[in-house]
C-alpha cells in the first residue's frame, strides 16, 4: 500500500489517481504501507510545521532512517532538504545536503514544462528519453552542492536539481501527476524499484 500523506498543503487527488495510493492524516496508518509520498503545494515553513503538528515528524524521520521507500514532490522535495530561504530559521528534514533559493530571475513561479537532464543513470527514470519535459509550477529551487545525491537537473535561468536520490529516498521539483505519459512512467518505475 503506498500512504499519500495530507499535510493540507498537496495536490492530493491527482496523486492518489494516477499512484492508487491511499490519502492519510493519520501518521499510525503508515505503519501498514509499504511506501510513502509527500506532495506538496505551498510554503516550507508551514509544511514543516504541519508535519510537526499533525505528529508526521518522528514517523517520517523514523521511515527514512529505516530505509523505506519515499517519494518527496515538489514542495515534498524541498522539504527534504535543511533549509528554504522561503522561512528562516524553519529546518528542513535534512534527509539532503542544500537550501532552497528564491528564482531571482524570469517570471516566478516558474509554471509550465521544462526538460529535464539526467545527470546520473537510475531506474526511476527508465523508459524516458534524456531531455524529457516534465511539468513544474515553484518559485523556490534547491541549491545543493552535493552532487552524490543529484539525479537531474532543470533550468529556469540557473541550472538547479529536478530530482535527488539517497537510498530509498526520492525527491521531484516537477509533477509527476500532471506531466503527461513522462509522468505516469516516472512513477510506475519507482513503484516497482522501491
Amino acid at each position: 500500500m503506498i500512504a499519500i500523506i495530507d499535510l493540507d498543503i498537496g495536490n492530493l487527488a491527482n496523486v492518489k489517481k494516477v499512484t492508487g495510493g491511499e490519502i492519510t492524516n493519520s501518521p499510525r496508518e503508515v505503519e501498514e504501507a509499504d511506501k510513502i509520498i509527500l506532495p506538496g503545494v505551498g510554503s516550507f515553513g508551514p509544511a514543516m510545521d504541519n508535519l510537526k503538528t499533525g505528529g508526521w515528524l518522528e514517523p517520517v524521520r523514523d521511515w527514512i532512517r529505516r530505509g523505506k521507500p519515499f517519494l518527496g514532490i515538489c514542495l515534498g522535495m524541498q522539504v527534504l532538504f535543511e533549509a528554504s530561504e522561503e522561512s528562516p530559521g524553519k529546518e528542513g528534514l535534512s534527509v539532503f545536503p542544500g537550501k532552497c533559493r528564491k528564482f531571482r530571475a524570469g517570471k516566478v513561479p516558474q509554471i509550465g514544462w521544462n526538460n529535464v537532464k539526467f545527470k546520473k543513470e537510475d531506474p526511476i527514470f527508465s523508459g524516458i528519453p534524456h531531455g524529457e519535459y516534465f511539468y513544474f509550477v515553484h518559485g523556490y529551487y534547491v541549491d545543493s552542492s552535493s552532487g552524490e545525491v543529484v539525479l537531474a537537473d532543470a533550468d529556469y535561468g540557473i541550472e538547479y536539481p529536478a530530482a535527488a536520490v539517497r537510498g530509498k529516498v526520492y525527491g521531484v521539483q516537477f509533477h509527476p501527476e500532471k506531466s503527461g505519459w513522462a509522468g505516469l512512467k516516472l512513477l510506475d518505475n519507482w513503484r516497482r524499484i522501491c
